[in-house]
């Protein structure tokens, strides 16, 4: 029973290490982000993001601060429904980790319908209780992507 104890103990102490585990995550979040933006499941989407005031998303030259901020934003912009707002497609290019808690996401992005527009994207996420969300989104619109 000692020997057991002590194996969890030092399992649970071991320093944690970014694992292909890790990658797959973080993709499934960008992957039902998509799926959540494609029914207009606005707070669906906004789930991939840490819900907090320190949350940055930056694009059209603006920064915006905090969950609600962000939501509210693309709330305004883009309704929260399939008819408003389009289909979007990410392509992820690179995941690269930061340490074994974080990571840097990098891709581009495709939305068709009344907002139609393409570009690329960084994300930099973090393991959470809750999982990988994004706490820093920077978005950039471009016609040659």
């Amino acid at each position: 029973m000692r020997a057991l104890a002590l194996a969890v103990l030092v399992a649970a102490c071991a320093p944690r290490a970014f694992t292909p585990a890790d990658a797959d995550a973080i993709r499934a979040v960008i992957t039902a982000q998509a799926a959540a933006w494609n029914r207009g499941d606005l707070a669906g989407y906004m789930a991939g993001y840490a819900k907090a005031p320190d949350l940055v998303f930056t694009s059209g030259g603006q920064i915006r601060h905090g969950w609600q901020e962000t939501y509210d934003r693309y709330r305004a912009r883009y309704g929260g429904a399939p008819s408003t707002m389009g289909h979007l497609d990410f392509v992820l290019l690179q995941i690269q980790p930061l340490g074994a808690d974080g990571a840097i996401v990098l891709g581009r992005w495709k939305l068709d319908g009344p907002q139609a527009g393409s570009g690329v994207f960084s994300l930099a996420l973090r393991r959470t209780p809750a999982g990988w969300l994004v706490v820093h989104d920077h978005t950039s619109l471009g016609s040659n992507t």
